[in-house]
């Protein structure tokens, strides 16, 4: 049986702390990111942009690209930071690194817009919405997979989804909110290794 994502009764998911993520702004802070990130074997992977109203209108994002490794999320702001030539070269490196699996739940919109955004060809990527289905029709999300494999509530504010994503300070519940999504979704997967057997 399934657990429901939506049942208040399940304990809320705690999610990283703010201590645990760094918001990439300076080339020591890009050059940190990249060494860690190159050394993982695997990434959480998401990316945020400002959302659109009107009818027909494009979007201009990403205006955040996250990554999180087991123990920290890298965030990374698109044109609202000074060293964003530093930065489009981490995620560029870091993205299209064969050797890196990039795990994240319903990635396609995230890799065209990098791709029409910052010519960034996205490598070594594994969808965990569809990954993760077993026999449903619908693609699977976060909240569900967080009530399936550990108990929990995973808390989506729509408030927090629809803020502005590309203003260039970004508030304390935007930063968690963001690192969470690319981190949940690495312990999703490595969870799901562990307990799925090898085929």
């Amino acid at each position: 049986m399934s657990a429901n994502p939506d049942d208040e009764a399940l304990p809320p998911y705690d999610g990283i702390a703010l201590a645990d993520i760094v918001l990439v702004k300076s080339d020591l802070e890009a050059a940190d990111a990249l060494a860690a990130l190159s050394q993982a074997d695997v990434i959480g992977f998401d990316t945020e942009s400002k959302p659109t109203f009107a009818k027909g209108e494009e979007s201009t994002g990403p205006h955040l690209v996250q990554l999180a490794t087991d123990d920290t999320a890298w965030l990374f702001q698109i044109g609202a930071s000074p060293a964003i030539d530093v930065l489009h070269g981490v995620l560029r490196e870091v993205l299209e690194s064969p050797a890196i699996l990039k795990v994240g739940f319903g990635l396609g919109d995230d890799i065209r817009r990098l791709r029409s955004k910052l010519g960034i060809e996205t490598n070594n990527v594994l969808d965990l919405s569809t990954a993760l289905r077993r026999g449903e029709r619908n693609a699977l999300g976060a909240k569900t997979a967080v009530a399936r494999f550990f108990g929990q509530r995973l808390q989506k504010s729509k408030r927090i989804t629809t803020t502005n994503w590309a203003q260039p300070r970004l508030s304390e519940k935007q930063i968690l909110y963001a690192a969470d999504d690319a981190h949940v979704a690495l312990r999703v997967y490595r969870h799901w290794r562990a307990t799925t057997p090898a085929k």
